[in-house]
């Protein structure tokens, strides 16, 4: 199975910490060249330290915000002048919990200019290259919201909705040139995010994070948490040449938690 990255060139969003930089050390162990995105520089350095290089290999980082769909445009743009990008990781931390009935109409917007939109500017800048060298791969990092909707996360479950059907789109439309176009969907994974998760609901219900946890892992066949890396370890699968044939597809990763086919 032909795993290898080396010559291809991937661009991580949102790999200073968490399945963002699983993601980018998975991709720099099987030979990729990693341009790590992300706002706060002095993560980025350390982040880009911490990746494995052989003598071919060279990393780098964008620093750009987010939030700035205009500063992110300008940035990705800068790069694939003289560095075409073959792999393209999408993937982004989510909007805060809530309830759907409370969601302001501002709260919609701001993610989906956070999510969609950053994710459609970028892989609009990056298709050309992929096209010429006739290989691409992009990979949206969501979530298991994707297929069944999370108590309590109403802009996340539509904002997700909508990347996943972006995605599915983009896939059809792009894969005689190809390039394959995937979702990988985490389930409850070790980050500082559910970290967060955990806290909220622990003080919202005067419970403790330790039974929250339980609870939560109690849903899990697997009986426990995800780790960033394995998450990745989908994510590097989808970007080598060995997922060739793999497109449109939303992967959950999550224990078994995900309740349909």
């Amino acid at each position: 199975m032909n795993l290898s990255l080396y010559g291809k060139h991937a661009l991580i969003c949102g790999s200073t910490q968490g399945i963002g930089l699983a993601i980018a050390k998975e991709l720099a162990e099987l030979g990729a060249n990693c341009t790590l995105l992300a706002r706060n520089a002095e993560a980025l350095v350390t982040a880009v330290e911490s990746l494995s290089k052989s003598e071919t290999q060279t990393h780098d980082f964008l620093v750009a915000d987010f939030t700035n769909n205009e500063e992110v445009i300008t940035a990705v743009k800068n790069l694939v002048v003289e560095n075409p990008i073959h792999i393209l990781i999408n993937n982004t931390g989510g909007p805060p919990a809530g309830a759907i009935a409370n969601a302001t109409p501002q709260e919609f917007l701001f993610a989906y200019n956070l999510h969609l939109i950053n994710n459609h500017n970028i892989a609009s800048i990056v298709l050309d290259g992929m096209k010429q060298s006739g290989f691409g791969r992009i990979i949206n990092v969501i979530s298991t919201s994707v297929k069944i909707p999370l108590a309590n996360l109403g802009v996340s479950n539509t904002t997700r909705a909508a990347v996943a059907a972006w995605a599915k789109t983009l896939a059809a439309e792009v894969a005689k040139f190809g390039i394959t176009v995937n979702n990988v969907l985490p389930g409850a994974t070790n980050t500082v995010r559910l970290s967060n998760i955990i806290s909220n609901k622990a003080n919202k219900t005067n419970s403790t994070t330790d039974n929250v946890s339980a609870e939560m892992m109690h849903e899990i066949p697997m009986g426990r948490f995800g780790e960033a890396q394995e998450i990745a370890a989908m994510a590097a699968f989808l970007a080598s040449p060995a997922a060739s044939y793999v497109t449109g597809q939303s992967i959950c990763v999550d224990g078994g938690r995900t309740g349909s086919i």
